[in-house]
């Protein structure tokens, strides 16, 4: 990934958590976490030092 790549996946990760804490339905909520997880682990594959901004 580019450097430009990496930044629009930790803006993605930003805005997902975001709408994690706004949502009301469970149901999303999860598939939200679940999504996260998913880019946060991506992230980290390609830059190991990352860590983000919720953790």
């Amino acid at each position: 990934m580019t450097e430009h790549q990496l930044r629009e996946q930790e803006f993605l990760i930003a805005r997902y958590r975001h709408l994690e804490r706004e949502v009301t339905d469970p149901l999303a909520v999860h598939l939200l976490h679940s999504i996260i997880e998913e880019l946060e682990a991506e992230l980290r594959k390609q830059r190991p030092d990352w860590h983000g901004a919720g953790h």
